[in-house]
């Protein structure tokens, strides 16, 4: 059975104002007018198999907003962590409840804000993942073609090809790298062996729990704890207790960066993570001026520049290459060249005692 798992306990802090912590980035309507991000991230996995078998791992603050933009998703299919851990936690506890509707599962893992543009060939793809990962105990990744030298993403490298499989070829691979810098991602687009790590997965559930068990001894002791506790009265009160046990490292580090058998499939299906709020000047217009304009503005020579309003009319002069925001109680202005920044105002709002605008 195909069972997704779409990880969607994170807080969006790059999306700042406009992604808080009670209505965080997965939630917003961000490049589809009548859908959330994690709508169309259901909406597009369902089309391989049913709405039963999606899982979602969430944290308690999401949970009621899950269910509320999900109705179709079953409860007992909403794994709520405790408290934020990564995603080598996040998976390891989804997988108990994933293994105990199926131990046979094949488990697909997805973030729950990235875009696909071309659903029909990234679905294509994921098949050809779940073929791979049917044969053994194999790990499986969805590579990205890097059509420029991006430093704000993980890089795959990979080496011969394993197999082809309905025209998706399949290739070993050789190492994950962390985010490089400039000159080192430019190497490796000259290279042509490397790929974007989308942070999409594809394995047996039997497989992953293999995985934990032989390179995250301490996280396997733990979900061997949860797991007995299942179904249970003290079923809460064991998962919360183990999983703060759980040091927080990422899938990345803690397994893909270790085992065998690892293949990855390099995927041309429009895809983007939708990271910050550059991102919009990828998959929205731009105006004449290269502008991305959300909402009323009048400018004079304001080029590239990303404007989102709330209601009230955003005049400027004389940008280039900002982004503004504004909302009911706060509004960024930034230089987009630091976008990624934006998450650091975050912490300073909270040093200054500004907790409600976080």
């Amino acid at each position: 059975m195909i069972t997704p798992l779409i990880m969607a306990g994170g807080v969006g802090s790059r999306f700042w104002p406009l992604s808080r912590k009670d209505r965080p980035k997965q939630f917003l309507n961000l490049v589809d007018e009548d859908r959330s991000m994690i709508q169309a991230t259901v909406d597009r996995i369902s089309k391989l198999t049913a709405h039963e078998n999606i899982f979602i791992a969430t944290n308690d603050r999401y949970a009621h907003k899950m269910k509320e933009q999900l109705p179709e998703i079953p409860m007992d299919n909403i794994a709520v962590e405790p408290m934020r851990k990564n995603t080598a936690a996040c998976i390891g506890l989804a997988s108990l409840y994933i293994e105990r509707k199926d131990p046979e599962a094949v488990m697909m893992v997805l973030p729950s804000d990235h875009l696909i543009k071309d659903e029909a060939n990234f679905l294509e793809v994921m098949e050809s993942a779940v073929e791979v990962a049917n044969r053994g105990d194999n790990l499986v990744t969805l590579g990205i073609r890097p059509n420029h030298p991006e430093t704000g993403y993980g890089y795959i490298d990979y080496a011969s090809k394993y197999d082809e499989i309905d025209g998706n070829e399949v290739f070993e691979v050789n190492a994950f790298t962390e985010k490089p810098d400039k000159e080192t991602a430019k190497k490796f687009v000259d290279d042509g062996t490397y790929l974007w790590n989308s942070g999409m997965f594809v394995w047996k559930v039997s497989t992953i729990r293999k995985m934990f068990k032989e390179h995250m001894p301490q996280l396997h002791k733990g979900l061997q704890k949860m797991k007995e506790a299942l179904g249970t009265p003290k079923e809460r009160e064991v998962v919360t207790e183990e999983f703060a046990k759980l040091d927080s490292i990422s899938i990345d580090y803690g397994i893909m960066e270790k085992a065998e058998n690892i293949y990855v499939i390099p995927g041309s299906f429009g895809w983007d993570d939708i990271g910050s709020w550059p991102a919009l000047e990828r998959v929205e217009k731009r105006d004449k001026n290269g502008n991305v304009i959300k909402g009323e503005h009048i400018g004079i020579d304001t080029e590239n520049t990303i404007v989102h309003g709330n209601g009230k009319i955003v005049t400027t002069v004389g940008l280039d290459d900002v982004v503004i925001v504004d909302t009911e109680d706060a509004i960024l202005v930034c230089d987009k060249k630091r976008a990624q920044e934006v998450k650091e105002i975050r912490n300073l709002l909270a040093d200054n005692g500004l907790e409600k605008c976080l």
